[in-house]
């Protein structure tokens, strides 16, 4: 009997520290605040009132469903605790000075509908975790420092239509699954150092808008498939190393009119035939 009794104050004890564990989401939003230099912001927290009273901070049946801090000189990293908001549907830190990785924690939030971690200091590889965010809408971090690859399984993000990893350091090949987000408009990954081919699956897309690759290390062929993107507005493929066919629609098309960089590293602008029919291109002296 001893033992019985002893084992259920052990148990006991056990539920206990696991309550502890679990933070509110008003503790959570403050581990944010210490952890990026609240005191500094630009419109700061009164820690003793209500976080419905805090600035970029919205809230449905006391839990947090919204979180808009841009341009607030956060300073610091992106605290882990942030993936215990599981109500969050929008997290907006666009243009602050965030530096360290990308918590993977992040991937927990799945009611998460926009991420903007863009215009910061952020380091490493885009946590695979992100990819469990199936309701995504728009996922923008660009201007960051960001390396790695693309995560091999971003096509899980069905219901994506914004995806702007521009300015970073992102390396390695388009992932495969990434041509069966049929749902996605705008598509920035210029100014990388993104290299392989562009898939003439990118026909797949036909939801796209606007497609930029401008200023990376692609090669091979430009896919004619481009041409049956018939809401395709705007396109820069610019500064790669594509070579092949085109066609006069698709250089058109294309903002610096089909730019491109030879082995040498040296611009050039390809001839493009003013006629219907394909021709080869050749590059000018």
């Amino acid at each position: 009997m001893k033992k019985i009794f002893t084992l259920f104050l052990m148990l006991l004890a056990s539920f206990s520290m696991m309550a502890n564990v679990t933070l509110s989401d008003k503790e959570i939003l403050v581990k944010l605040y210490e952890a990026t230099s609240g005191s500094q912001w630009k419109v700061k927290w009164d820690l003793s009132q209500p976080m419905t009273s805090w600035s970029g901070v919205k809230v449905q049946n006391d839990k947090v469903i919204a979180l808009d801090l841009q341009n607030n000189n956060l300073v610091g990293l992106i605290p882990a605790e942030l993936g215990n908001l599981k109500s969050l549907q929008e997290l907006n830190l666009h243009k602050n000075q965030l530096s360290g990785s990308i918590p993977a924690s992040l991937g927990n939030l799945k009611e998460l509908k926009v991420l903007d971690l863009s215009f910061n200091a952020l380091t490493s590889a885009i946590p695979e975790s992100i990819c469990n965010l199936t309701n995504l809408k728009t996922l923008e971090l660009y201007m960051n420092r960001l390396s790695g690859q693309l995560p091999a399984s971003i096509g899980n993000l069905q219901n994506l239509e914004t995806l702007a990893v521009f300015n970073n350091e992102i390396e390695g090949a388009i992932p495969a699954s990434f041509y069966q987000m049929k749902s996605l408009k705008t598509v920035l990954l210029n100014s990388n150092k993104m290299s392989g081919s562009l898939s003439a699956d990118i026909a797949n897309l036909t939801q796209l808008t606007n497609l930029s690759l401008f200023e990376n290390n692609f090669q091979g062929q430009v896919p004619l498939a481009l041409e049956k993107l018939n809401g395709l507005k705007e396109m820069n493929i610019s500064y790669n190393k594509f070579n092949g066919l085109v066609t006069k629609k698709l250089a058109m098309l294309d903002t610096l009119n089909m730019t491109m960089v030879n082995e040498s590293g040296v611009a050039y602008l390809m001839n493009v035939a003013v006629e219907m029919e394909k021709r080869p291109i050749v590059a000018e002296d």
